[in-house]
């Protein structure tokens, strides 16, 4: 379909999934003959490698436990021009991928996220959804209105993006980490609503929703804190100097009325607090020249990787667009509507 000089890597990271991973291989191979399928193993105990290595995927093995492990594991080993990633337990549809890699060619996006369009209602348990739109408000309250399904795992990437990525998370909230890579570098990014099915029975959810809601709330603040420090310690320092004058003004009442002090402890808390507010506003100041030097050196990098000429992406899109003109295309893409 795309040019033949294109090379896609399918990215499935799977625990597992023995259950579905097999049609989704196929599905793939179907919706893409040329793309080169990957399914990382994560310590399955059900057979997912096997029936992943007979639906014809290249299958791998990452010993390190956690979603995170595997997509650094997979983002290091595999040299492609465009990467699709999704889950292997059939909740994404294989047929959409066209339209994810559609998007990142003709918009020149470095990441496009397939939003879930019936997550609220489809994703298992009410917890999950709840979580869902908080973690989602707050991200927008801290990183920005790039993104509005930041959950998602079905998404395509440019090679820029993923070799630039440093992939530091270790679970679920390594999409939360991709989001806010692409946020701090202002990197061009698109979204594209998809339906999201729901598990087949016998495949099960590996997300627990307060153990793994707590990881992605703890990442959440450690991304602010290396990415925007000077919000995170200036609120640190809001609530030690407000402590500070809460303590300090029964002091002062008293040493206006009788001219002395009896509440010292209070006092020397007062103090106390009040000196580690300037400490915190101090180190946030330094931190945030860090963070800026950090993310241009990121941007310079991100850079300096090989893309494209424009007349090569020009070619890719003119014979993308003209492919999906065929009658063959439209008739494909009205089934599978």
């Amino acid at each position: 379909m795309w040019n033949e000089k294109l090379n896609i890597a399918v990215l499935l990271p799977c625990y597992n999934e023995a259950a579905t991973i097999g049609n989704v291989v196929r599905g793939f191979r179907e919706t893409i003959p040329q793309a080169s399928i990957y399914v990382y193993d994560n310590n399955s105990t059900d057979g997912t490698a096997l029936q992943a290595m007979l639906a014809g995927a290249n299958v791998v093995r990452e010993r390190r436990q956690g979603k995170g492990h595997v997509v650094r594991r997979m983002f290091a080993d595999i040299e492609a021009d465009i990467y699709l990633m999704a889950d292997g337990d059939g909740t994404y549809a294989p047929e959409d991928a066209e339209e994810l890699i559609r998007t990142l060619l003709t918009e020149g996006s470095d990441m496009v996220v397939g939003t879930r369009r019936n997550v609220h209602n489809d994703a298992g348990r009410q917890g999950h959804a709840f979580g869902n739109r908080i973690f989602n408000w707050l991200y927008r309250s801290i990183f920005g209105a790039d993104f509005t399904d930041i959950f998602s795992g079905y998404r395509a990437f440019s090679r820029r993006f993923v070799k630039s990525f440093p992939a530091v998370s270790g679970g679920f909230e390594i999409e939360t980490e991709m989001s806010v890579h692409a946020s701090r570098l202002k990197l061009p990014v698109s979204e594209l609503e998809l339906d999201y099915g729901r598990r087949p029975e016998g495949s099960h959810s590996k997300l627990s929703t307060f153990r793994d809601g707590g990881k992605i709330l703890w990442m959440f603040a450690m991304l602010m804190k290396e990415t925007r420090p000077f919000a995170f310690f200036g609120l640190l320092c809001v609530i030690c100097f407000e402590m500070s004058i809460g303590f300090s003004i029964p002091v002062f009442i008293e040493f206006f009325e009788t001219g002395m002090v009896s509440r010292l402890p209070s006092w020397i808390l007062a103090v106390a607090l009040a000196m580690i507010a300037c400490m915190l506003f101090t180190a946030g100041l330094i931190l945030d020249s860090v963070a800026r030097a950090r993310a241009e050196q990121l941007r310079i990098h991100y850079m300096s990787l090989a893309k494209p000429s424009s007349r090569e992406a020009g070619d890719e899109r003119t014979v993308y667009m003209a492919e999906l003109e065929k009658p063959a295309s439209r008739k494909k893409r009205a089934k599978a509507a």
